[in-house]
C-alpha cells in the first residue's frame, strides 16, 4: 500500500481519563511539520486528549529532547514525535535519519514510553508533502493515532 491510498487512521478508543500528550517537532521544514501538527492535534483532540507542543532545532536533537522530556517534572500519557528529512547531496542524510530513529527507539524501549513517531526520510519535498498534506494520508495522524493505541495497550496491560 502507498502513501496516497492509504486509510486515514481511525481514533484509538483510550479507557480511562484523557490521555495528556507531548508532541515534540523539528520543524526545519516548517510547512511539512506545521501540516503533520495539524492533523496529530486534530485526531488527538477527538480523541479528548490534551496537547503540548515543544519544538526542537532538528531530527538530531528529537532523541535528546525525548529523554529531557522523561527526565522533566512534568508526566506526559504518551509521545508525537514529528520531523522531516529530504535526502541531499552528502551521506548527512544517511547519518541523520539512522541516529535520529535508532535514538527514538532506543529511549522507548528503554523506558517503555508510548511513542507515535512521524519522522518523514524522504528524497523529495513532494514526498514529504504526500506525506503530511490536510488530505489523504497524513503521517502526523498516523503518529498520533499510534501513540493512544500504546496507551490504551498500557492501561490494559496494567503499565501506565
Amino acid at each position: 500500500m502507498s502513501t496516497a491510498d492509504a486509510l486515514a487512521p481511525i481514533v484509538p478508543v483510550v479507557p480511562g481519563s484523557a490521555p495528556h500528550v507531548l508532541i515534540i517537532r523539528a520543524p526545519y521544514y516548517r510547512d511539512i511539520v506545521d501540516g503533520m501538527t495539524t492533523a496529530a492535534g486534530a485526531l488527538l483532540a477527538e480523541a479528548n486528549a490534551t496537547v503540548e507542543t515543544i519544538d526542537v532545532a532538528g531530527a538530531y536533537e528529537l532523541p535528546q529532547a525525548l529523554r529531557i522530556a522523561l527526565r522533566g517534572k512534568q508526566a506526559f500519557d504518551g509521545f508525537v514525535v514529528l520531523g522531516c528529512v529530504v535526502r541531499g547531496e552528502t551521506d548527512h542524510y544517511d547519518y541523520i535519519c539512522s541516529t535520529a530513529m535508532n535514538g527514538l527507539m532506543n529511549v522507548a524501549v528503554q523506558y517503555g514510553i508510548c511513542l507515535g513517531t512521524a519522522l518523514l526520510t524522504v528524497d523529495t519535498i513532494a514526498q514529504a508533502e504526500a506525506r503530511s498534506a490536510e488530505t489523504g494520508s497524513n503521517k502526523g495522524a498516523e503518529a498520533a493515532a499510534a501513540c493512544l493505541r500504546q496507551i490504551a495497550l498500557a492501561r490494559l496491560l496494567g503499565a501506565a
